[in-house]
């Protein structure tokens, strides 16, 4: 019997596997499509395997932190559409995977996925991952995780969007109050909406700020009419320009996104907070994770996808 796409699509709609392994199933089965769907169900986890594949850069970052909250982490967990990553079963797995990564003494997700599944010793992470793809129907990947800890204060935790944006900031202070967390949560808004690249001034490199020194004085020298300005009128020129891109990079010089003369700091309104509050506050750093940054993601039209798979 002559396999034809509109098979394939039918039975991967029905199953949720991949088109190959739907077009073997149904081969292996002469086209009978019951029997292809238990052909499929029997292969269990090996089907896991084969969506491994796919693209799965949709998914959800999700934050824990602990009761104390002195420690917490971030994870992103990846799928392959949009639709899953709002799934409850998706949404709870990821939640077991926060739970495992807040107390996990990993170093890098390869030694995570290597770790004993708390909620099933018998299997690793990387098996229980699996499992849940068998589940799911979709490719998944825990991508990522990064632990904070701060003995002298707590860490705040913010999440945009459903999950798409989660952040997580780390706060040294002597006072802990409704004032003080209010202040915590706006900072990782604040990291949320502006996209920092570093906390402070401090973080940012000798080099990367020559190098920086070296575009501009290129961008300058290939003015006509800038280039012929003094030498000490171009390096403030320079100077002028670095110290507002700081202002964009920089957490703590950025405009505070609520400052209601559009001209406060995010370092003067923690210094505000501070002194309303008695307090002495330090915001040290921030962990800011958005779904699928820097992942390719996959469009393409099914029927051609279909079609292509088929040999067509």
């Amino acid at each position: 019997m002559a396999i034809t796409a509109a098979d394939v699509k039918k039975l991967r709609e029905m199953t949720g596997a991949g088109m190959m392994d739907c077009k073997k199933a149904l081969t292996a089965t002469d086209g009978d499509m019951d029997a292809a769907v238990d052909f499929l169900r029997e292969k269990g986890l090996a089907s896991a395997q084969k969506k491994a594949n796919r693209i799965a850069a949709e998914g959800i970052v999700m934050t824990t932190v602990s009761e104390d909250g002195k420690k917490a982490v971030a994870v992103e967990v990846n799928a392959e559409t949009d639709f899953v990553a709002k799934n409850e079963k998706f949404q709870a797995y990821v939640k077991d995977v926060c739970d495992q990564a807040l107390n996990t003494t990993a170093a890098d997700i390869d030694a995570f996925l290597a770790e004993a599944w708390a909620l099933d010793t018998t299997k690793t992470v990387k098996e229980a991952l699996a499992a849940q793809i068998a589940v799911i129907g979709e490719n998944m990947n825990i991508r990522r995780f990064q632990q904070v800890e701060e003995a002298n204060g707590f860490v705040a935790s913010y999440i945009h969007a459903g999950g798409k944006i989660g952040v997580l900031v780390d706060v040294e202070t002597d006072v802990v109050n409704d004032e003080v967390k209010e202040m915590a949560k706006n900072v990782a808004m604040q990291v949320a909406a502006l996209k920092p690249q570093y906390t402070s001034r401090n973080e940012v490199s000798a080099d990367y700020i020559a190098r920086e020194k070296e575009i501009l004085m290129a961008q300058i020298m290939n003015d006509p009419k800038e280039s012929q300005k003094p030498e000490k009128v171009i390096k403030g020129m320079i100077e002028g320009r670095i110290n507002k891109e700081l202002k964009e990079i920089c957490l703590l010089d950025q405009v505070y996104v609520k400052a209601e003369d559009g001209k406060q700091s995010v370092a003067k309104y923690v210094e505000s907070v501070a002194k309303a509050t008695g307090a002495k506050i330090n915001v040290k750093s921030f962990v800011r994770f958005e779904t699928g940054e820097g992942l390719e993601k996959k469009s393409e039209n099914f029927a051609e996808e279909v079609a292509k798979q088929m040999g067509n």
